[in-house]
């Protein structure tokens, strides 16, 4: 009787102790880490994808700041752990207690890094013409690669007043001052500009605009509008110069007659409001409709950087007190590969007090990545066209995002994506 006794007292205690290990093991799959360091994190840009993903399934997470390269922690599901697995997304199972001890570690003052609620599935827009042009925009490529939705919008839309309907905008490749792109000198007899052109003009005539430069300056100031509202503008290569001068030249001609028929404003580079502009001050317009340039903003004729010596380094902000740029300079390396464009670069000296510059080649005097507040919204320009591509032209094929899944420079244009995600902090009064 006492061994039968003895018996089943053991068999309960192993059911027990098996009980609780059970426990113990179902408290270790609390949370999925996503790291996003070098050494942890196989696909960096897909990563942002999954983090896209888990907010489209009305699950809030965070974003760890300058932990591990901005890791992302979710709460355990097995749906969320099979699609990392069928998108290749390196992610860590890690307990309760575990996430416990990141946060704590985390909140300490003597470490540079926070955390920050993600909990809205921002929606997109890309600022682009439905037309096929002869290249390829960095944003589009890393959207579609990273499976994250947007929409296509162009000066219609903009202009019949959608834009509130989108947290986030993204300004492709784009001209806003009426002039092509400043490529009338080598393509203005290739189809592709033709066509544009004639498109273009027609659109603007459509519209109730005598001049292509007048509806595009309308489009900039419905961005504007936008912004203060409080949007997040997003724009790269010449979409943020052009934007600028766009902004200061309203109710000055600057085009030349080959851009749009008639002579231009006698003077014009006096008459510009250099208080309208979003980021930039006190530059010079390129006057030659044969040259490849808007103004003196742009680096990219003038810089005297070799390509293997082209690299840009993000500055390290106070994660705790300068949030913003901190999320947006999240990254597995603070030295990024350079790349060109037709806008490459900003000249610093041209940059108003103001603006924070993220990035820099400091020994050239030329800043890569820069972001300012304006009303309730606020703006990101990024110098140069493909963070892969060094010297993308003309009808050069896309970037093949397959063979750079870790790319550092396409990493800061999905950080942008993630910016309207975050959780809005109350003002301290």
């Amino acid at each position: 009787m006492k061994m039968m006794t003895l018996m089943m007292n053991n068999h309960f205690k192993t059911l027990f102790l098996t009980f609780l290990l059970l426990l113990s093991l179902g408290g270790k799959s609390a949370y999925l880490l996503i790291p996003m360091d070098e050494e942890g994190q196989t696909n960096h840009l897909k990563a942002y994808g999954i983090a896209y993903w888990v907010l489209q399934q009305e699950v809030e997470m965070e974003w760890l700041l300058n932990y591990r390269g901005g890791s992302f922690l979710i709460p355990y599901n097995d749906a969320f752990k099979v699609e990392c697995q069928i998108r290749n997304v390196s992610f860590e199972k890690i307990s309760d207690a575990s996430a416990a001890q990141i946060r704590q570690e985390l909140s300490s003052p003597a470490v540079n890094m926070n955390v920050v609620k993600l909990e809205k599935v921002p929606k997109i827009a890309v600022y682009s013409p439905k037309s096929k042009l002869p290249w390829d925009d960095a944003v589009t490529l890393v959207l579609t690669y990273a499976e994250i939705p947007y929409d296509l919008v162009y000066d219609e839309e903009v202009l019949n007043d959608l834009l509130p309907m989108y947290d986030w905008l993204h300004l492709h490749h784009e001209d806003f001052t009426g002039q092509y792109g400043k490529f009338y000198a080598a393509f203005r007899n290739a189809p592709w500009y033709i066509q544009q052109k004639n498109e273009a003009e027609s659109e603007a005539k459509r519209m109730g605009f005598n001049k292509v430069s007048e509806q595009k300056l309308a489009v900039a100031q419905k961005i504007k509008e936008y912004t203060i509202g409080g949007g997040f503008l997003f724009a790269m290569c010449s979409a943020t110069d052009s934007y600028d001068i766009s902004l200061s030249a309203a109710g000055v001609d600057i085009c030349e007659p080959m851009f749009d028929g008639d002579a231009s404003d006698p003077n014009y580079q006096n008459k510009l409001d250099y208080t309208q502009t979003l980021a930039f001050k006190n530059y010079k317009l390129s006057q030659n409709p044969m040259e490849y340039e808007f103004s003196n903003i742009d680096v990219t004729q003038t810089r005297k950087v070799k390509p293997e010596k082209d690299y840009f380094t993000l500055f390290e902000f106070s994660a705790k007190w300068d949030v913003i740029p901190t999320m947006l300079c999240q990254n597995h390396t603070q030295i990024v590969k350079g790349f060109m464009g037709q806008t490459t670069a900003f000249n610093k000296s041209l940059i108003k007090s103001d603006v924070l510059i993220m990035g820099e080649l400091k020994s050239a005097g030329e800043a890569r990545y820069i972001h300012g507040e304006m009303g309730k919204g606020t703006w990101t320009f990024y110098g140069g066209h493909d963070p892969e591509d060094y010297q993308h032209r003309v009808g050069d094929p896309k970037t093949e995002l397959e063979l750079y899944p870790n790319s550092p420079g396409y990493r800061l244009i999905l950080n942008n994506i993630l910016f309207p995600a975050a959780k809005k902090e109350k003002q301290k009064t």
